[in-house]
């Protein structure tokens, strides 16, 4: 009898200690949760906070915002959706992590906001979002897939759009993979060789470039001033792209990635996109503003190369592409050799 006892308390406590193993060594530590009526998504790593998908109604587009490292500091500039100290306040349209472009069809998606003259209107562009699809938590990665459409200002859709998301971080990195579709309806869609498109990135005053020369700030209110130069204390940004062009020499070159690195306080950054070679247009070309805009833009050619190269990417009726994109956040000034890692990992995770 003792021996039954003694069996039937072992396997109990087997059990009992196989799920307690598997209910606490595989916790979800990367969560993403959704608030239709909040209009946002918000994704925590480790209980931390990371960033937000949003679509307020303030907006032109759907974002990311704000973006942080794996220590919580925000990456992305405040403005216009919620303004700091020291800040520019320029191009109201830049806002955290985005994707459109200037041009589809004649209409401007890139440059649209609040803050455009009423003649301008009909000529701009809305994506407009439309649903979560999917919000899945996870141990090693959390996944957003969302639903939106380009429309135009007399309420056409041009294009719809579908939108994966991937969510990874650990101590030292935070990363997002955005794997976009596009897909065109009755109608062809033409994307016409523009300067502005197509993910943008508008980064906090520390990662610009000092600037060196006079400038027009504007405040949020339109009042410009003129400046001889702005306060450069703690703005130490620069560019590296795949090809070694550095600095403010990245505008307007093409790459398979590009860091934008530098001390964000005591904290060492580095915000890395990485372009796919199933992209259109691969290598992109880097529309990296000292300012703090930094964009890759592989549809742009003939802006960017001066007229030697030239694309104008279209889509036939009822055709799609996906143009798929990685953005590393480390807390660390990366090395080109640990970004081309990154690069090759990336490329292997979609081919």
């Amino acid at each position: 009898m003792r021996i039954v006892i003694g069996g039937a308390s072992l396997i109990l406590a087997v059990v009992t200690a196989i799920l307690v193993s598997v209910t606490s060594a595989s916790p979800d530590r990367i969560s993403v949760t959704v608030n239709e009526q909040a209009r946002r998504v918000d994704i925590s790593i480790d209980g931390q906070p990371f960033t937000s998908y949003i679509w307020p109604t303030t907006l032109k587009k759907p974002v990311l915002y704000p973006l942080r490292t794996a220590k919580g500091t925000i990456v992305t500039r405040g403005f216009p959706l919620d303004q700091r100290p020291g800040e520019r306040v320029d191009h109201p349209h830049h806002a955290g992590l985005w994707f459109n472009y200037e041009n589809v069809n004649g209409i401007d998606f890139w440059n649209n906001s609040d803050a455009i003259k009423s003649e301008t209107a009909p000529k701009m562009g809305t994506v407009v979002h439309r649903s979560i699809v999917s919000a899945k938590n996870g141990v090693q990665e959390g996944e957003l897939d969302v639903e939106a459409d380009w429309v135009t200002f007399d309420k056409k859709v041009l294009l719809k759009e579908n939108t994966h998301f991937v969510f990874r971080g650990a101590p030292g990195f935070r990363s997002v993979d955005r794997i976009t579709t596009l897909r065109a309806l009755d109608e062809k869609v033409d994307f016409k060789d523009q300067k502005d498109g197509m993910l943008g990135l508008r980064v906090i005053r520390a990662l610009e470039i000092p600037s060196d020369k006079p400038e027009v700030y504007t405040d949020a209110s339109g009042r410009p001033t003129t400046v001889a130069k702005l306060d450069n204390a703690g703005v130490n940004g620069t560019y590296l792209t795949s090809e070694g062009k550095k600095g403010d020499a990245a505008w307007g070159t093409r790459g398979r990635w590009c860091n934008l690195s530098g001390l964000v306080g005591d904290e060492p950054v580095t915000i890395t996109i990485l372009d796919h070679p199933a992209n259109p247009g691969f290598p992109t070309y880097w529309h990296a503003r000292g300012y703090g805009l930094f964009a890759a833009n592989p549809l742009g050619q003939k802006i960017f190369s001066e007229g030697k190269q030239e694309l104008n990417f279209s889509l036939a009726p009822h055709a799609s592409v996906a143009f798929r994109y990685r953005i590393l956040i480390s807390s660390a000034i990366a090395t080109p050799e640990a970004t081309e890692a990154a690069y090759k990992e990336f490329v292997a995770a979609y081919h």
